[in-house]
């Protein structure tokens, strides 16, 4: 376990990874952080089969391995609690399969350091044709613009995307929502957007490009479908829950 180096920054930003077989692309994606804002790499290894805990061992950042599979959602939680406890100011998350582009670390966190939000989305939709441009398969795009706008709906935003895995939290909204109550599998996403509806809390986007390729992590088409059902769930629950027919844990303080 090795600890990286302060950064210049003025604020405590630390990226976190959550990392499932990503031995491939890690080191490549990890150089290309922008470290002159970045003070801090937390790594989390959920029980990969592969050699990423090897590659992240030999890499200067924190690293934390699970011994046993808590699901994309459990990483995340690790990560969080993990950068809170090392008194991150504001928190990026970045996945190591290198699909979102790490140069955009500052245009993430800016929103937050100038007191303007408290959550900020890559948005892979933004900018028109950029997602398909990145290769995202059509069904992806469809269902993604398709859930998006359901979830605008319920949620009362103007999204382009709500989908994207690349996202900054500031350290008082990870400490405003429950996350610790929220799924360990991929809807815990989903989820951390409606808590951030309930709470009233900040959201903004920015621009943000992705690669599709052999190496970078992508759920096939049945998770996917069960994902979006598990979406427009939590996102009945969150209306349920503000008409307080149905209260739920996951939006309470």
């Amino acid at each position: 376990m090795t600890d990286t180096p302060p950064a210049t920054a003025s604020a405590n930003v630390i990226v976190v990874m959550p990392a499932m077989n990503a031995a491939r692309t890690l080191e490549r994606t990890f150089h290309a952080i922008p470290r002159e804002v970045v003070s801090e790499v937390i790594l989390v290894d959920d029980n990969s089969t592969d050699a990423t805990a090897d590659v992240a061992r030999s890499l200067p950042l924190h690293f934390i391995w699970h011994p046993h599979n808590v699901g994309y959602g459990g990483n995340q939680k690790t990560c969080y609690l993990e950068a809170l406890r090392r008194g991150a100011d504001v928190v990026v998350m970045l996945h190591p399969d290198g699909q979102y582009e790490p140069a955009l670390i500052p245009d993430l966190i800016a929103p937050i350091l100038a007191g303007e939000a408290d959550m900020v989305l890559g948005s892979r939709l933004a900018e028109p044709g950029a997602a398909r441009a990145g290769g995202m398969p059509l069904y992806k795009y469809l269902a993604n613009r398709t859930l998006t706008a359901i979830e605008n709906r319920l949620m009362g935003i103007h999204a382009t995307e709500l989908h994207t895995g690349y996202r900054a939290y500031s350290r008082d909204f990870l400490l405003t929502i429950p996350f610790l109550r929220n799924s360990i599998d991929f809807v815990f996403d989903s989820e951390v957007l409606m808590q951030a509806s309930a709470f009233g809390l900040r959201i903004t986007e920015v621009p943000a490009n992705s690669r599709y390729f052999a190496d970078a992590s992508s759920i096939s088409l049945r998770p996917s479908i069960v994902y979006g059902l598990k979406t427009l769930w939590i996102g009945v629950r969150l209306v349920l829950h503000r008409h307080r027919i149905w209260p739920s844990r996951k939006f309470q303080p």
